[in-house]
């Protein structure tokens, strides 16, 4: 979407996500992702915590639900979003403004912990279309990349170079071939 400052930020949950529905009907969650920079001091060669960035996050409808029972305090998390800025009038009389981020994809981050996918199905983008690792799916009624023509592949246009598998010649190697002459006194990698 033009115009809008979209930006990416790792860190932990300060807490567990609050979901709640609000009048239209509308499922939003909100947490708190505590992003804190390590900077290297080279006078104590050691590393030190830099000013602590508390970002509110909110995420909406299916997203919502999906981080509600997936993150929990303390999880470390990727996440991509919109800044929003909002004003408003605090009950003793000043004016206000704050800053927070409208989630797009969030998800835990792999650097410290593991992660268990559990894929849900959905009659909206591309989880409902999709067949890609669908056990309710036979294997040929999956697409994807195999090996083979493009009569064996649906969907590949034909005259896909990408789509054909390379041409075996006897004594090749990965990254040899045909194309250039070889010479004996090339090294061997």
């Amino acid at each position: 979407m033009a115009g809008e400052t979209v930006i990416t930020i790792v860190g932990n949950l300060t807490a567990d996500p609050e979901l709640r529905t609000i009048a239209s009907g509308a499922v939003v969650c909100g947490f708190t992702i505590a992003s804190t920079p390590r900077i290297w001091n080279r006078q104590t060669n050691q590393y030190e915590d830099g000013q602590a960035l508390f970002m509110r996050c909110s995420a909406w409808r299916d997203l919502a639900n999906h981080c509600a029972q997936s993150l929990s305090k303390g999880m470390r998390v990727i996440a991509t979003g919109r800044l929003q800025q909002r004003s408003y009038q605090a009950q003793d009389g000043t004016n206000r403004t704050v800053i927070d981020m409208t989630i797009d994809e969030i998800g835990p981050s792999l650097r410290y912990a593991t992660a268990q996918v559990t894929r849900v199905q959905s009659g909206r983008g591309y989880s409902g279309g999709s067949t890609y690792g669908d056990p309710a799916k036979s294997a040929n009624q999956q697409q994807g990349w195999q090996n083979g023509s493009p009569a064996q592949n649906p969907g590949m246009p034909e005259g896909d170079p990408w789509a054909q598998t390379a041409p075996a010649s006897p004594g090749a190697a990965f990254g040899a071939s045909n194309d250039f002459p070889s010479n004996d006194s090339d090294p061997e990698f």
